[in-house]
């Protein structure tokens, strides 16, 4: 009997101790294997979709926001436009300039006003002596937008407000 099983096990191999246990063939085992790497590869599609989808947004609104601020005849500049390289330390890539000037006590004035309605103001003084009034930094062109519109509105922001674009 012993002899007729260990043969019966070498030309099935496991499967008919499996059956006769009442568990799943190897067949059985390498479809589910199958299944679950194909649900493992789809979520693993999906993030990536998503993250692509993501980055292909924030592609479209960072145009989007800069046509918007083109249609408003906003000036985006470099630190040139303030005569050179700035003694201050800029640590994001865009700021609204609210004023420039060559007098000290002009740009505070202008600081405390902004202040005064909520903003965090900074002072960015240049090499050419120039004192720069700048709001807003940011590094997201989507919310410098939305910062300029906000603060075109304010009654300290003169007509000629520009944008910082520091390099």
């Amino acid at each position: 009997m012993f002899f007729v099983l260990l043969m019966l096990v070498t030309v099935t191999g496991c499967d008919f101790l499996r059956a006769v246990a009442g568990r799943p063939l190897s067949g059985d085992i390498e479809k589910k294997r199958i299944e679950i790497i194909k649900a493992e590869e789809d979520a693993l599609q999906a993030r990536l979709d998503s993250i692509r989808m993501a980055k292909e947004k924030a592609v479209l609104d960072s145009l989007t926001a800069m046509d918007s601020l083109k249609s408003y005849g906003v000036t985006m500049s470099g630190t040139d436009r303030l005569g050179g390289k700035p003694h201050t330390e800029l640590t994001s890539r865009y700021y609204v300039v609210v004023g420039a000037f060559r007098e000290e006590a002009n740009a505070r004035k202008l600081f405390d006003m902004a202040h005064e309605k909520g903003y965090s103001p900074v002072l960015i003084s240049c090499r050419s002596r120039m004192i720069a009034v700048a709001l807003c930094p940011t590094d997201n062109i989507v919310e410098l937008e939305a910062s300029y519109r906000s603060i075109k509105e304010e009654s300290f922001c003169p007509k000629e407000a520009w944008i910082l674009v520091s390099e």
